[in-house]
């Protein structure tokens, strides 16, 4: 089923790297919750995107409420972009980061090098 995105809330552009070195722009997009107009128990949706890699039909993810939906969309972007990035035999880079940034970890699990400057 394809979605209605609506008004983007969150984007981030990522690099596909091939084997070749070269280079191509990803955007992944997020738009804002609501809620879900076919859902009788009050449950939310959030439509997401990714352009430039393949199918470019917004999905969405759903949960009870406006911010489960959300994380969930994330989620499936995450793993949606790592199995794309399989297929298409590239590498996914943002930043140099891990995860592609998509993951929150704790601070004290954080890299150095991705952390705060030293004071």
């Amino acid at each position: 089923m394809t979605y209605e995105m609506g008004v983007v809330v969150a984007e981030r552009r990522l690099e596909a790297v091939a084997g070749d070195g070269t280079r191509a722009s990803v955007v992944i997009r997020v738009g804002t919750p609501h809620p879900d107009p076919l859902s009788r128990n009050g449950d939310w949706c959030c439509p997401h995107q990714v352009v430039g890699l393949g199918d470019e039909a917004v999905s969405a993810s759903f949960g009870v409420d406006s911010l489960q939906a959300l994380l969930l969309g994330v989620y499936a972007l995450r793993l949606g972009l790592a199995e794309r990035a399989e297929e298409a035999g590239v590498e996914l880079d943002w930043l140099g980061v891990p995860e592609l940034g998509l993951t929150v970890v704790p601070p004290e699990f954080v890299p150095p090098e991705f952390g705060p400057p030293s004071t």
